[in-house]
């Protein structure tokens, strides 16, 4: 997976709409209009440290089920509503994002860097290294801020990547 990563916080209309989805087509296409509309406010990207940052919040791997929740629900846990290869499409329910926002408000650099250090990352592509952790944290900072606007705004997250 080498893709860029966003999250979107989405209303409970766009939650119906990708959970109502037939084929991975469908999905795609709703994904493509949130994508769109990039409504500023409620997206945030994590560029490619998505990769570091799911794995130091999770169990060290890439897998969907990985880690405890609710801070595995961060990048690519929750409900998979997209089942094909090109894509992920992350689903983190209305209910569960204020659960999420609260566990990664107590995540600060020191937490986040020993977990860095110290787990396994199998078959991570990228060089870890002090240059690598400073990108990842770069990147994870003020993702936290934004589940919590999500959680009051009382939206649901989605988390994509293309692979």
């Amino acid at each position: 997976m080498g893709g860029r990563g966003v999250h979107f916080a989405i209303d409970a209309v766009m939650v119906a709409r990708l959970l109502e989805a037939e084929e991975d087509e469908d999905t795609a296409l709703i994904v493509e209009e949130i994508e769109e509309s990039w409504d500023r406010p409620f997206l945030f990207e994590t560029d490619k440290a998505w990769d570091a940052l799911h794995r130091c919040l999770s169990d060290g791997t890439l897998e969907l089920s990985g880690g405890s929740y609710p801070l595995s629900h961060v990048v690519l846990g929750g409900a998979q509503v997209y089942e094909g290869e090109e894509y992920v499409v992350a689903l983190v329910r209305v209910e569960q994002v204020p659960e999420v926002a609260a566990a990664m408000a107590r995540i600060d650099k020191e937490w986040l860097r020993q977990r860095y250090d110290t787990m396994e990352f199998p078959g991570y592509q990228g060089v870890r290294g002090d240059e690598d952790f400073a990108y990842t944290w770069a990147n994870f900072r003020g993702l936290d801020g934004f589940f919590e606007a999500a959680a009051r705004a009382g939206h649901a997250v989605i988390f994509t990547v293309d692979q």
